[in-house]
Formats: C-alpha cells, structure tokens, sequence
C-alpha cells in the first residue's frame, strides 16, 4: 500500500540515519527535494 511504503521510506531516510548525517539529507532523502516554504504554507492552508 502506498502508506506502508511511505512509512518504510520514513524508516530508512529518518529514523535509521539518526543523527549521523544532517538533518537536510535526510529530509532530502525522504522527499526527494529540497524543502519549499510554499509548500509547508500551502499545507497550514496560508497559501
């Protein structure tokens, strides 16, 4: 299912990374982009 893999991206970009690379590759590693304001203001419904 799409969550199931969603999850086990989020294990292995974030919780097995740790703190043993910075916060941004991980966050890139699981996203797959770099992060945008327009889109966290897009998703608090300010934009």
């Amino acid at each position: 299912t799409p969550s199931a893999e969603t999850g086990r991206r989020y294990r292995q970009a974030i919780l097995e990374a740790g703190g043993s690379r910075p916060a941004m590759e991980s966050f890139k590693a699981f996203r797959g982009r770099e992060p945008s304001l327009d889109a966290l203001l897009r998703h608090q419904g300010m934009a």
